[in-house]
């Protein structure tokens, strides 16, 4: 029998049980400035919710028992390889301007609350009473062979990706080198991918009850709400901390170092941003294919001419000096602009 706890789609105990568990966290990690629990509580709080909903819920249908192991395996795999990473590096570059100030570093937890809550919850929805109460289809239908397929997709690209990057770093004596091997070939951001196709994989199988007409009424709604879950992750590794961070300060900072911007022009060029597709057929592809197809928006490209700060602070002394230098310094800028811009049309 299913166990009722202040709400039928436990959004409440899930939503009580995140705060405790990430301020239990961040208390420890403030008070010894310690950063190597910080996405081990991010990952492992999918795995505690998962257990907690799938033990509630009464009713182990092989749907339910299916995405709880799908959530509870990624949330694992992503905790133990990122604690793993910053044992190996000692501390996290995210928390130098953070980790001192109070606010500033509860304000990453508190975000991380709303992350794991709001992802899990497929599967929190689908192990909920209000769902339960109803019968369910037999598990495999179309719906949950697709999302099984999603899923393995994700996982393999995710943790192979990885694995792939950290064994490339490991190994090269030269800290700026382009990762282009195994997935980065086809992709710069594989394991963002992954983790994207892992979550719609886990909502396939989770709407499934609703999609094929057996829950009805405010659960059936209920269960395709649960979109927002994926829908989130999404925007938050394209839009807020994920690509937005990486592709054009990346490419800022290699133009600026000369960090052998030529190969990374070639490299941004020849392979797609997200979705993985042949280099060999995307460097060959339009610009507009490139910007609406492959997701690689404007906000994401670097623009020497317009993005780069190189002599701009001794633009206005070089003009006062007849203007030489800042002539010589612009006619070079001007050269790799336009070497940037015939590799990547």
């Amino acid at each position: 029998m299913a166990v009722h706890v202040l709400d039928d789609y436990y959004l409440a105990i899930t939503l009580l049980i995140t705060i405790g568990y990430q301020l239990f966290f961040f208390a420890i990690a403030f008070s010894l400035k310690f950063d190597k629990l910080t996405d081990f509580a991010g990952g492992t709080n999918f795995v505690v919710l998962a257990i907690i909903t799938l033990a509630f819920s009464g009713h182990h249908h092989a749907r339910q028992i299916v995405t709880s192991l799908f959530i509870m395996i990624w949330g694992a795999r992503l905790s133990a390889f990122l604690l793993f990473r910053i044992i190996k590096t000692g501390k996290d570059d995210r928390f130098d301007d953070k980790r001192d100030h109070f606010f500033k570093f509860l304000g990453f937890w508190i975000f991380q609350m709303f992350w794991v809550w709001t992802v899990s919850l497929p599967v929190t929805v689908l192990n909920s009473p209000n769902v339960t109460q109803y019968p369910q289809p037999d598990f495999g239908t179309g719906r949950d062979i697709a999302g099984v397929v999603l899923w393995s997709i994700g996982i393999i690209m995710e943790s192979v990706s990885d694995v792939q990057k950290y064994l490339f770093k490991v190994k090269q004596s030269d800290k700026s080198a382009i990762c282009d091997k195994g997935f980065f070939n086809w992709s710069r951001h594989p394991n963002y991918f992954g983790e994207i196709t892992i979550q719609f994989g886990i909502y396939m199988i989770a709407v499934s009850p609703a999609a094929n007409g057996y829950v009805r009424g405010q659960a059936y709604k209920a269960l395709y709400a649960t979109i927002l879950g994926p829908f989130f992750l999404t925007i938050l590794l394209m839009f807020v901390s994920g690509l937005t961070l990486q592709e054009r300060p990346g490419a800022k900072k290699r133009y600026e170092k000369n960090n052998h911007w030529e190969k990374y022009s070639r490299y941004l060029n020849r392979t797609s941003i997200l979705i993985p597709f042949p280099p060999q057929i995307y460097s060959k592809l339009p610009t507009i294919i490139k910007r609406t197809i492959f997701l690689e928006f404007p906000i994401y490209v670097f623009d020497p001419a317009k993005h780069s700060d190189v002599g701009k602070g001794q633009s206005g002394a070089e003009e006062g000096n007849g203007g030489n230098k800042n002539t010589d310094s612009r006619q070079s800028r001007d050269q790799l602009v336009g070497e940037n811009s015939s590799s990547r049309n």
